[in-house]
Parts: C-alpha cells; structure tokens; sequence
C-alpha cells in the first residue's frame, strides 16, 4: 500500500492541530468573576516559571462605555504593563523573565459598578514550536502537490469556427 504525499500532508497538519490543542489545554489559567464598585481595586495573581509569555484577558459581559484601568506587576510588585480598557473584551500579553508570582491589577475607573470575568495564565509559546513546525510542514506539503496539480492541467478548449 502506497501512501500518498498527499495523505502524509493531510496527517501532519491533523496531528500538528491535535498537539497544539493538548499544549493549549496544559495551560495554568486562573479565572474569577467580579463586580467592583466606583473606584475599587481588586487583584488576582498566578504561579509563573521560566522565561515566557504570560497572558490577561478582561471581559465585561454587561459593556455600556465603562472604563476600567489594569496593571500587571511583576514579583516585586513592579508595574510591567499599565493600560485603560475601553472595550467589551481587552487581551494582553507581557513578559516574564522570573519565577514567582505575578498580578492582575483591575480598578474601576467609572461612576458606575462594573461586572468584569478576568483570566491570567501563561501561553506556552515555546512548547508550540514542535506543533507549529509540523502543521507548516503539513501545509507546505499540501501547498506544493497543489501547485504541481494545477501546473499540469490542461483546460480543453472548443475549436472555434470563426466565419
């Protein structure tokens, strides 16, 4: 039985989608709903080690123009992103270089109470190389019998009888 390169290119963007997803679900989130009054502060920290890329996400499920004011501190309590959100759903990334703690920073900066669902965690990017390789290699694959399929097809043409 003869595999067909094109099978192989199939597979390896399969298996590719299916480890990243397994990469994906291995990652710490810490996750909490909160409802903050004018002028409030409230934190939420995670457990972060090594040398990667820490995400956040806000979401404010009942959005009318509200304005809220985040931070991300680092162990030392150290302000390593500051930004106003403005938006129904804001997500950010930062750097960290250090293990230990580090800290989402939500204050409510309207005049009204604000409901919010926050979202800390790490991403995982250097465990995505492996997976990211075999889906480019899966596509690449894909990509090139494509091309050589349309190279050699020939459209047949009708004879055109011009009087």
């Amino acid at each position: 039985m003869i595999v067909s390169p094109f099978k192989i290119g199939i597979c390896l963007v399969i298996v590719g989608m299916i480890w990243i997803s397994m990469v994906f679900v291995e990652n710490q989130i810490i996750f909490e709903k909160i409802s903050l009054n004018q002028s409030n502060s409230y934190q939420i920290s995670s457990e972060f080690y090594g040398k990667d890329i820490g995400f956040y996400k806000v979401y404010m499920p009942d959005f009318s123009g509200e304005e809220i004011f985040i931070q991300i501190l680092d162990i030392s309590e150290n302000v390593i992103k500051e930004e106003k959100i403005k938006t129904k759903m804001s997500v950010g990334y930062f750097d960290y270089s250090q293990d230990g703690k580090y800290f989402l920073k939500v204050t409510n900066l309207a005049k009204n109470k604000v409901n919010l669902e926050m979202e800390l965690g790490d991403t995982n990017s250097k465990q995505m190389t492996g997976p990211g390789i075999t889906i480019f290699v899966g596509i690449l694959v894909l990509i090139v019998l494509s091309f050589f399929k349309i190279k050699n097809y020939n459209i047949a043409q009708p004879d055109e009888n011009i009087s």
